[in-house]
């Protein structure tokens, strides 16, 4: 997976840099490295296990306990603006 396909895969599926992280119980300043492919000017590549995380989130799937997968909690949707009131 190169880094604008990480990237590219995160924004699919509206999610924030944290809320990636979240999910994949990285820190928010990794998936920064990974969607840049680089850290300190030295390049960075998105290990193996983050890509099947990857798919597993994808496929909706939240855990594994070596027999059975767990769903993905429902993600909390953005606040939404009010309209405001018609008079």
């Amino acid at each position: 997976m190169t880094p604008g396909e990480f990237k590219s895969w995160r924004k699919s599926l509206g999610l924030k840099q944290k809320d990636i992280a979240d999910l994949l119980g990285l820190k928010k300043r990794v998936i920064q490295y990974y969607e840049k492919g680089r850290r300190d000017g030295k390049p960075v590549e998105i290990p193996r296990t983050v890509e099947l995380a990857s798919y597993a989130i994808s496929a909706g799937i939240g855990g594994f306990n070596g027999k059975e997968t767990q769903p993905i909690a429902a993600p909390v949707e953005p606040e939404r603006q009010m309209e405001p009131a018609e008079d």
